[in-house]
């Protein structure tokens, strides 16, 4: 039974061990980024990373939600073009608006988080040449609330399969 309470009394204070290194080591700046190189050209790329429309045909976020509603306002691909999703407790309810927009090459989004929290990050896709392809980098930045820096490498690990699945399916896509 000693051995027992010892070992858990260990295991609490491993947890709060970690809890105290991540709230000051993790930065509260977030930034998450993933890359591939697709066998199209840019322009092709751009058919489906360079308008919100083109984006949810692929995105892995709204996809966990085949009942989803997403509303659409603004202009295809231009700055201000933006959309509302509302979807189960997976996908949230939240909105997202393009920023900037340079054709074949960057559009960066805001997204406004509702549900299941209230949050805010800055979305973007890249497109550079490389080689006969395009490469593509998807990358978010957002702010760390000191319980989100305790599941900063959990999240690193969602995001990161999230990305990469949706930039499979990007691939899959642009190279048809």
């Amino acid at each position: 039974m000693k051995t027992l309470l010892k070992i858990i009394g260990i295991i609490i204070l491993l947890i709060i061990a970690y809890a105290i290194i991540a709230m000051l080591a993790f930065s509260k700046d977030y930034h998450f980024e993933k890359s591939i190189v697709i066998n199209a050209s840019k322009e092709k790329v751009w058919q489906h990373a360079g308008s919100l429309k083109g984006f949810n045909t692929w995105n892995p976020f709204a996809k966990a939600d085949k009942n989803v509603v997403i509303t659409y306002s603004g202009t295809s691909g231009q700055v201000g073009e933006s959309y509302h999703w509302k979807g189960n407790d997976q996908v949230g309810e939240g909105e997202q608006t393009v920023i900037e927009s340079v054709p074949n090459e960057k559009l960066t989004s805001q997204l406004h988080f509702i549900k299941p929290w209230e949050g805010e990050a800055k979305g973007s896709f890249i497109l550079t040449p490389e080689g006969n392809g395009t490469k593509v980098t998807w990358a978010m930045d957002n702010e760390l609330t000191p319980m989100m820096k305790l599941m900063k490498p959990m999240m690193d690990n969602q995001m990161g399969k999230m990305f990469g699945q949706g930039l499979e399916d990007l691939k899959k896509l642009s190279e048809q």
